[in-house]
């Protein structure tokens, strides 16, 4: 179950995107928010699937580190640093709710972050190979006006099938593997064939659990009185 800390209303603007520009009440194709939604990232996958729910954000990455306590369980891990993220952001902006979202791989109990280098996508896709991993994204929203939050996270197991060194070395010559946790990206052109099965949620391995996600920003922000109209 999420924490509820505070409620958020979702408007997402690209800048110089005049065309889905607009003014209050700040307008998506599913919900009418009284407040702007910001995003903290820069991330193209998460942009993108903000986007395919009909939500208008604007972007302002965080200067957080992705670090975090090996104590801690994977769940905890990408919820604090969804909070982090968003929290940062929300202390350059005066009205607004902000989005974080942090992913993780877990293989075997260890955590498998974005790979240093080419040396190190390698390793990462030969462990993943032909096992199933654990694949978490945390989000969280923060309302910049109350600082009240609300954290969540989801988790979906994926199988790779056996994949050969020519087809790990071709992926990862595309540059593709190194900015993303676990050395790959399942919407990609490669790391959709390597995965065998999936048992969970399938945007919550591209970065964003969009279901849960929107049903927690419509509760939230019908909550903290943002929310002017829904579908």
């Amino acid at each position: 179950m999420g924490k509820f800390e505070s409620d958020v209303s979702l408007t997402i603007f690209e800048k110089g995107d005049k065309a889905i520009q607009s003014e209050s009440p700040f307008f998506c194709t599913m919900l009418q928010l009284s407040v702007p939604l910001i995003l903290a990232s820069s991330s193209p996958r998460r942009i993108q699937l903000l986007k395919q729910i009909g939500l208008s954000i604007e972007t302002q990455p965080s200067n957080v580190a992705e670090e975090f306590n090996n104590a801690q369980t994977p769940s905890e891990i990408v919820k604090e640093l969804a909070k982090k993220k968003a929290e940062s952001v929300a202390q350059t902006f005066h009205r607004g709710i902000i989005i974080g979202a942090d992913t993780i791989v877990v293989l075997e109990k260890e955590i498998l972050g974005k790979p240093e280098n080419s040396a190190e996508a390698v390793v990462m896709l030969q462990r993943l190979s032909g096992k199933t991993h654990t694949v978490f994204t945390g989000f969280a929203l923060v309302d910049v006006k109350t600082k009240i939050s609300y954290i969540d996270y989801e988790k979906t197991e994926v199988t790779f099938r056996e994949l050969t060194r020519n087809e790990i070395q071709a992926y990862v010559k595309t540059g593709s593997p190194l900015d993303k946790a676990g050395a790959y990206g399942i919407q990609d052109d490669f790391g959709a064939v390597f995965v065998k099965e999936i048992k969970g949620d399938y945007y919550t391995v591209v970065g964003f659990p969009l279901s849960k996600f929107y049903t927690s920003l419509k509760n939230f922000t019908r909550q903290l009185g943002y929310l002017q109209g829904e579908l």
